[in-house]
C-alpha cells in the first residue's frame, strides 16, 4: 500500500495544539427512517470499514454525552466547574472539515461565542471569540505529525469508532443489526458486543456509509440503563474535498494575537537505550488487560492528582475510600468509566466496573 493510500485511510482531524472544547447544545443527530439497502454480512461490512479511504470530507457533527456523572455538591458553576462538567455531559455541536492527513479545521460554539481549531499543515491557529484571544503556530516542514488530541477527536465519529474496533477480538460479538439514515444518507448499521460481564459498555453501535464505508455516528450503549452514553454523528456530511481557503484563518480586528513554534523534529546522535520494560518512564501512561477490559496506569507522582480545580476536587472529596493489595486509594465510578486514584500516585482508568479496576490495579507493576 503506498503512502497517499496511507494517508487517506481513518481521515481524523489533525491539530498541533489541544484545547478544552465546550460547546453548546444545538440537538442531537437526528436518524431518518430505515433505508432498503442489499444485505451484507458482518464480516464483509467490517472488512469494508477497515480499509475504507476519502480524500476528505466538511459537515456538521453533534456529540451527546451522558456518562452519569454525580451531582458535585458545593460547587455552584463558574468557568472551573463549567469546562470539567462540559467534558461529560450535555449535547455539543461542531462544524468540521478534513482534507488529507495535515489539513483539518474544527469550529464549536459556546453560547453565542465561538472557538476554531485549524491547520493547512504548515500554520495552526486557535481562536477563542469570548476571550478575544487567537494562538498563531509555524509548523516546520518535516516536523513530526501534529498529535490528533482527545477533544478534536470528539468530533470526529471515525477516530470515535476507530478506538473501538481496535477493541474486536474473541470476546466480542459483531453483527449486522439493520440499515438507516444518518446525516442524509444511507448506511448500515454494526453492532458490536462485548462478551465480558467486566466491561461497563453494553454495546457500540456504528452507522456505517453504504458507498463510502466509514462510520458517519457511534451510539454507545452502557451495560445498564436504556439511553446511549455516548452518540456522536454528522448531522450533514459532504465528501468532497474542502478547499484550500477552508483551512486559512484571518484573525478579526482587535483579537490580541501570540504567536508560537513548534521546534523541528531532530535526529538522535545516538540510539538511545532499550527502556526496562518493568520500570516504565513516571510521565508514561501503560495499560493492563486487553480489549473491552483494557485499563489505562498513569504516574502522577506522590503528590497524586494536581489540585486547584474545584469541581475534581470536590469530587475526590466525596469518593470513597478503598484499599486493596494493590494500596489504599479514592475511587470515582460512572455508569460507563471507572477511575481509581492510589495514594501512591498512580491513576487506573477504563471502562470497566469497579471491581475490575481494583483487580487490574493488583496487577499492575509498582
Amino acid at each position: 500500500m503506498g503512502a497517499a493510500q496511507r494517508s487517506r485511510r481513518w481521515l481524523v482531524p489533525v491539530t498541533a495544539v489541544a484545547v478544552v472544547a465546550g460547546v453548546a447544545a444545538l440537538g442531537p443527530v437526528v436518524a431518518d427512517a430505515s433505508p432498503n439497502l442489499p444485505g451484507i454480512s458482518a464480516q464483509d461490512l467490517l472488512a469494508k470499514v477497515q480499509t475504507a479511504k476519502v480524500d476528505g470530507l466538511s459537515g456538521t457533527v453533534t456529540t451527546s454525552l451522558d456518562l452519569g456523572l454525580p451531582a458535585i455538591p458545593g460547587v455552584v458553576g463558574g468557568e472551573d466547574a463549567s469546562q470539567f462538567t462540559d467534558l461529560l455531559s450535555g449535547e455539543h455541536t461542531a462544524r468540521v472539515a478534513f482534507a488529507g492527513p495535515d489539513k483539518a479545521r474544527v469550529s464549536v460554539l459556546d453560547q453565542m461565542a465561538e472557538r476554531v481549531l485549524t491547520t493547512d499543515g504548515k500554520t495552526a491557529w486557535i481562536y477563542d471569540s469570548s476571550k478575544r484571544e487567537a494562538t498563531k503556530i509555524a509548523v516546520p516542514a518535516h516536523t513530526q505529525k501534529p498529535q490528533t488530541t482527545p477533544q478534536n477527536q470528539t468530533y470526529d465519529p471515525q477516530a470515535v469508532a476507530k478506538q473501538f474496533l481496535a477493541a474486536i477480538d474473541p470476546s466480542t460479538k459483531v453483527e449486522v443489526t439493520g440499515t438507516e439514515s444518518v446525516g442524509g444518507r444511507d448506511a448500515y448499521k454494526l453492532r458490536l458486543t462485548p462478551k465480558t460481564d467486566k466491561s461497563t459498555v453494553g454495546s457500540v453501535t456504528l452507522a456505517v456509509d453504504s458507498k463510502n464505508w466509514v462510520p458517519l455516528q457511534v451510539t454507545v450503549m452502557p451495560r445498564t440503563g436504556n439511553d446511549p452514553a455516548v452518540q456522536v454523528g454528522f448531522s450533514s456530511v459532504s465528501f468532497a474535498v474542502p478547499s484550500a481557503s477552508t483551512f486559512a484563518f484571518t484573525p478579526p480586528s482587535g483579537v490580541k494575537v501570540t504567536e508560537q513554534k513548534v521546534p523541528a523534529a531532530k535526529e538522535p546522535k545516538t540510539l538511545p537505550k532499550k527502556p526496562d520494560a518493568t520500570k516504565p518512564a513516571a510521565d508514561q501512561p501503560t495499560t493492563v488487560g486487553t480489549a473491552w477490559e483494557t485499563v489505562a496506569v498513569l504516574r502522577t507522582g506522590k503528590s497524586g492528582l494536581p489540585s486547584g480545580n474545584q469541581a475534581l476536587d470536590q469530587l475526590l472529596k466525596n469518593a470513597p475510600t478503598v484499599q486493596g493489595s494493590w494500596g489504599s486509594g479514592k475511587i470515582l465510578t460512572t455508569k460507563m468509566v471507572s477511575a481509581l486514584i492510589a495514594d501512591d500516585g498512580r491513576v487506573f482508568v477504563g471502562m470497566v466496573t469497579p471491581d475490575a479496576l481494583q483487580s487490574a490495579a493488583a496487577k499492575a507493576p509498582r
